[in-house]
């Protein structure tokens, strides 16, 4: 390969954000798993339609906002203000994504979960992209969007779109996207404000920010500790393992609300945060799977 097409291909996979795509088709086989109880191949294909609709709903955000993307530090260096892609190749990759991930969904997941993937594919980019500009608040109902993909795992695999543990999912899931994202912008608020993209930096303080991610994680922590009401789990030890991992997130994150807290390292906190919803994600496929 080329020079020129790594930095090519390098530069689609900033447009589709894969990095982000990869754990959002990941808590897609996690609803799977969860409610067939089995590993199969079959589990990739609703799997990868969630990462083609990811991929495609990413890029299609930046065409939204690569204006904005120009102003912030953070994101100038994306392909459409870097001008490593046009405007124009962004539309067809988007296009391709797009058609991918509806075709894998319709075909191997049936109406429902492609129902739910191109609800998510709609409510990032047109409901959570535009409310950015209009409240600082737009996070709560933009967390919908990843929140959803577990419950279009579930479906796929032939399960009920309101089963309880669905609907638990649902929630652990959106609760923890607040926190994950107000983390970012602990750290990236100031360039927010270059934009003109309503963040929370311009009405709260750095401490209340702060304290107010912490109340969320707490939040996430104690939905998690709700989960095994909604889902038999057949090995104690999982549950066990799951409400430590909570409960040492909390005592982790605790240091938020602490005196010393402008020692926080908000890129291990991300690590941190990104961690733990991958462990909670291996540890109910372990138990589905045991």
């Amino acid at each position: 390969m080329t020079p020129v097409h790594r930095a090519y291909f390098k530069a689609l996979g900033k447009l589709g954000k894969y990095r982000i795509a990869i754990p959002v088709a990941l808590t897609a086989l996690t609803g799977y798993v969860l409610f067939a109880r089995e590993f199969h191949w079959e589990m990739f294909l609703p799997g990868l339609g969630v990462f083609f609709l990811a991929l495609a709903s990413s890029a299609l955000n930046q065409v939204q906002e690569r204006h904005i993307d120009k102003l912030m530090p953070r994101t100038k260096s994306r392909p459409l203000p870097s001008g490593a892609l046009s405007v124009k190749e962004a539309w067809s990759w988007i296009a391709v994504w797009s058609a991918a991930g509806v075709f894998l969904l319709w075909y191997f997941s049936g109406i429902i979960a492609l129902f739910l993937g191109l609800l998510t594919y709609i409510w990032y980019n047109g409901i959570y992209t535009p409310l950015k500009q209009k409240t600082a608040l737009a996070v709560v109902p933009g967390s919908v969007v990843g929140a959803l993909p577990p419950v279009i795992g579930w479906v796929a695999a032939g399960g009920e779109m309101l089963n309880p543990t669905a609907v638990a999912l649902f929630f652990f899931f959106f609760i923890g996207q607040v926190p994950h994202f107000w983390l970012l912008l602990l750290q990236f608020g100031k360039q927010y404000e270059l934009t003109g993209v309503k963040s929370l930096t311009t009405h709260f303080s750095n401490k209340q920010i702060r304290r107010i991610t912490f109340i969320w994680i707490v939040a996430t922590s104690v939905s998690a500790f709700m989960l095994p009401g909604f889902y038999r789990f057949e090995n104690i030890w999982i549950v066990y393992t799951l409400w430590s991992l909570s409960v040492i997130m909390v005592v982790y994150f605790a240091r938020l609300i602490m005196p010393t807290n402008e020692d926080v390292k908000f890129n291990s906190s991300f690590l941190i945060i990104n961690l733990y919803y991958l462990l909670v994600m291996i540890l109910l496929s372990i138990e589905s799977l045991i």
